[in-house]
């Protein structure tokens, strides 16, 4: 058994340990979007694949059996690339995602399906409009009569003038969040349903401050077995393993 996990997020991390601690053969890859990726006790490989054929021919050449996805809910491009590749060349794939965020008593939320639909969600008149989306999705936003607050891992160039950015790495504390939203006069929320108690702090201020929310459903995965905990998938693992190993 060789196993390819691909990760960023807390879940692949926690999975990470784990297996490193079993002794299992495993490589862990990162996408590379981020400029210091947190260190990991499996060896690593950063950049991307060059699409589903790509990783189809890095499956085949490192003799991968058993793939992890336990990327970002919102990556759908890698989901959809490891499901075409493990087809291809017979690996087993499964799908690491932790459950949504659920509304509860006092959230204020407009649910949407993509970034058009959050633009469109936003109020005509200028707000202070705290977009926690990651880098990748902002350009979607720009022209618009707001003021942004943005939190990003990286210093990295952005396309929204004037943004006050706050370069920070999560899990961030409620606390922190409300300390954040009340500073700089936060009256929307824009933010992606990633799920996770990483970063779920700001929806909590949000309820706290009874500020609205536009909140952008998950891109649907595409077909293969699911897990939603590091134990579930140390189980299919260890249920796939040669005995003795």
């Amino acid at each position: 058994m060789r196993i390819l996990l691909l990760g960023g997020t807390a879940e692949a991390a926690a999975l990470a340990g784990r297996l490193a601690a079993a002794g299992l053969d495993a490589v862990y890859s990162y996408a590379g979007r981020t400029a210091a990726p947190a260190a990991q006790p499996l060896p690593l490989r950063i950049g991307g694949f060059g699409g589903a054929a790509g990783l189809a021919r890095y499956l085949a050449d490192e003799r991968i059996s058993h793939v992890v996805d336990a990327t970002h809910p919102f990556a759908a491009q890698i989901s959809c690339n490891a499901a075409a590749a493990c087809a291809a060349q017979g690996a087993a794939l499964l799908g690491l995602q932790r459950p949504p965020w659920q509304p509860g008593p006092g959230d204020r939320w407009t649910r949407v399906a993509d970034i058009a639909g959050a633009v469109a969600a936003l109020p005509q008149r200028p707000a202070t409009v705290f977009l926690a989306i990651g880098r990748q999705s902002l350009g979607g936003f720009a022209g618009l009569p707001h003021a942004w607050v943005l939190r990003l891992v990286d210093p990295a160039p952005q396309p929204l003038a004037g943004a006050r950015v706050i370069v920070d790495r999560g899990p961030f504390t409620v606390a922190g969040d409300l300390a954040l939203m009340r500073d700089h006069g936060v009256t929307h929320v824009v933010a992606k349903n990633a799920g996770g108690a990483g970063a779920s702090a700001k929806i909590a201020a949000a309820r706290m401050l009874g500020l609205p929310v536009v909140m952008i459903d998950r891109p649907a995965p595409p077909p293969r077995a699911e897990a939603a905990t590091v134990d579930a998938v140390m189980a299919w693992l260890h249920r796939a393993a040669p005995r003795g190993v």
